[in-house]
């Protein structure tokens, strides 16, 4: 849904994308897949601190606990692929200021709390005085009573979290969101206007002081030359694939799937030559009558590259955040309503993502179908899992994460010669429907609600999430707010 262009834009514009030239290999030809999305530069370094002394006596964690954490440790970082664990015991400031200085300055801080007092006295003050976020993990009834202090400490303004568990596995989940914030300052996302969302998302400025991610703007006439250089071999094999996985061929021809094809290379190439970790576009609709890219979108968000149409940067920044920590696609879709009659809210879009649950993992069967509003082309209807627990979300102003859960409970399969509206819908049970309706937003969006997109968009991520949210919030210093 592209309300911003005006006609004559959408019948005579040429594309907007394109952007700094950069050496890269050309794409393959002939039937070739498309590359792999980029993998980051370097692992990031996170600093795990045994803070205190084990000991097999009271309020210490008995050393065998501690080399379990240890070995659970080594696994996270098999499974994580892109996180290096900097491993030692800390029981002053002295040692602490060592062992991060070893990480490196931008390594955050896993602390796991051996002995009473390790944290507070001796690892915490020096970690805080660093300005690095850090999750304390915690194993209940022993270790001592430094857990209490977290929330103290965020009340002081320090990003940090605690996981006060008996589980070892939530180790590899604290990396994963630890992982983020260096992840987010090695992430440059491809941006072309106009931008739709809260202002604070698309002033390059402010994003990259507060995320550290690098909005990198988008001249016209990239998109234009990246289109004409795909090779026409390869996007007609291209095509051949969108065609053979589909469950049907609605209504697009062959030379509509061809042209999205392209245009899905187009993008492919784009990322590549800007090595970007993400893509928003705010002009798609200029691009629909030279093939319509929400094919290109879907497989960009699969492949764990965020691709946001709409030029919502709002979204674009939240599926970066979520990718990073998750490693899963989000689909980002229109606020279709709330069903109060069902208890039910309804989500829509056309370039919705095949594989919800990583790049590694299996696709959603789907259709090939023509754009609802414009007649014409070909994109993705996607149909997702029912019985599928699903966790909503958006960032706005960049300090505020809007939430809530549901259940998918029905994915319509709209009938041949039926329009309406985006192609890939969402019906998800809710906690709350009326909480919801008359929550929208819970308050956090301010002036900006009256821009469309910012109160209209949300991200869809398989999974209750909303856990992991929490924690991620007190990492970056944001705030939580449940809408439903």
């Amino acid at each position: 849904m592209c309300k911003h262009c005006t006609r004559r834009q959408f019948i005579g514009g040429a594309g907007a994308i394109g952007g700094i030239a950069l050496a890269a290999s050309r794409l393959a030809a002939g039937g070739e897949a498309p590359p792999p999305p980029r993998e980051p530069a370097s692992k990031v370094r996170i600093c795990a601190i045994v803070a205190g002394v084990p000991a097999n006596r009271s309020w210490c964690a008995p050393p065998a606990k501690i080399e379990a954490a240890k070995r659970r440790l080594a696994e996270a970082e098999k499974n994580l692929g892109n996180v290096e664990f900097i491993v030692g015991q800390a029981s002053n400031a002295e040692e602490t200021a060592r062992l991060l200085e070893k990480a490196g300055p931008d390594a955050p801080v896993l602390a796991i709390s051996a002995s009473i007092f390790g944290l507070n006295q001796g690892v915490m003050p020096v970690v805080f005085q660093q300005r690095r976020p850090a999750a304390v993990f915690h194993l209940p009834a022993i270790g001592g009573h430094d857990w209490c202090l977290v929330p103290r400490w965020l009340e002081e303004g320090h990003r940090v979290t605690l996981f006060n568990t008996s589980d070892f596995g939530d180790l590899e989940q604290a990396a994963a969101l630890l992982r983020v914030p260096p992840l987010l300052r090695q992430s440059r996302v491809l941006v072309s206007p106009p931008f739709k969302g809260t202002p604070k998302s698309f002033a390059p400025d402010q994003v990259k002081e507060r995320l550290g991610v690098q909005l990198v703007p988008i001249p016209d006439g990239d998109y234009d030359k990246a289109l004409a250089a795909v090779d026409a071999n390869a996007a007609e094999a291209d095509a051949e694939r969108w065609i053979k996985g589909a469950k049907q061929v609605v209504e697009p021809k062959r030379e509509d799937v061809v042209k999205a094809a392209r245009a899905a290379l187009a993008l492919d190439r784009l990322i590549a030559e800007h090595r970007a970790q993400g893509l928003c576009v705010g002009t798609c609709m200029r691009w629909l009558l030279r093939g319509f890219p929400c094919l290109g979108f879907s497989r960009l968000n699969g492949r764990g590259i965020p691709a946001a149409c709409d030029g919502d940067a709002d979204c674009v920044l939240t599926m970066l955040i979520l990718q990073h920590a998750l490693n899963r696609a989000g689909f980002l879709g229109n606020a279709a309503g709330v069903d109060m009659a069902r208890n039910a809210f309804h989500l829509s879009h056309c370039s919705a993502p095949l594989k919800m649950e990583g790049p590694d993992g299996p696709e959603a069967p789907y259709l090939l179908r023509r754009h609802a509003e414009v007649r014409g082309g070909a994109v993705p209807e996607v149909h997702y899992r029912i019985g599928q627990k699903v966790t909503f979300t958006k960032l706005v102003h960049l300090d505020t994460l809007l939430v809530f859960t549901g259940k998918i409970i029905e994915v319509p399969d709209v009938p041949e010669g039926t329009e309406r509206g985006c192609r890939t819908e969402l019906v998800a049970e809710v906690p709350d429907a009326a909480k919801l309706l008359f929550n929208w937003g819970g308050g956090a969006l301010g002036k900006s609600g009256k821009d469309y997109y910012a109160s209209l968009h949300r991200v869809a991520y398989y999974g209750d999430h909303t856990r992991a949210i929490r924690h991620l919030a007190h990492l970056m210093g944001l705030r939580v707010v449940e809408e439903g």
